[in-house]
């Protein structure tokens, strides 16, 4: 690795005890973790190294700011770790460790649908309005939202909202098979 020269403010500096850098070797070693874990768990172990913020950005691949702010968000639990550390509860110390990389609550208000209630919507959106005896060849969202309410899914929807919701998840259902599509797209005729 070249030698690197600093610019700039110096970075927060911050501390790992032994058994965090163990736990947090660990956690970039491990597979099965989400990738934002691993990745979080890199800037740490780089950055309690003195690496500045550029450099980490660089070697890790992800913006500057990610890594000011996991350095800031490692740098307020840490007083929180080291009580755990101290209990000498692995299972209980693991978990605050992994709650200090995790991500915060977003803001603004929760989704109104729940994820069942999406996949019901989108189930009936897949199903032709003749099977549920609407008298229309395709869904427009005002049938659709009339549909889903009347099969008691949800209490209530807007017809923009579920227009949005269609549009936004990009749901349309293929006019053709794909085998079909691939075939033409190749420029071979339908045998």
């Amino acid at each position: 690795m070249e030698e690197r020269k600093p610019r700039g403010r110096q970075p927060l500096a911050i501390a790992v005890t032994t058994r965090q850098k163990e736990e947090l070797e660990r956690i970039t070693r491990s597979t099965g973790l989400a990738h934002a874990l691993v990745l979080r768990a890199s800037i740490i172990l780089q950055a309690s190294q003195g690496a500045r913020n550029t450099h980490i950005a660089q070697d890790v691949g992800c913006h500057i700011h990610t890594v000011r702010t996991w350095r800031g968000r490692w740098a307020e639990a840490q007083p929180r770790l080291a009580a755990a550390e101290a209990e000498n509860d692995k299972s209980a110390y693991q978990a605050l460790l992994h709650t200090a990389l995790a991500d915060q609550p977003r803001s603004g208000a929760p989704g109104k649908f729940t994820a069942e209630q999406l996949c019901q919507m989108i189930a009936v959106a897949c199903q032709p309005p003749e099977e549920v005896g609407r008298p229309v060849s395709h869904w427009t969202p005002r049938e659709l939202a009339d549909e889903v309410v009347k099969q008691e899914i949800v209490a209530s929807i807007s017809v923009r909202h579920i227009g949005r919701f269609l549009k936004g998840g990009h749901l349309k259902a293929a006019s053709q098979s794909l085998l079909a599509e691939q075939r033409t797209g190749a420029g071979q005729s339908g045998i």
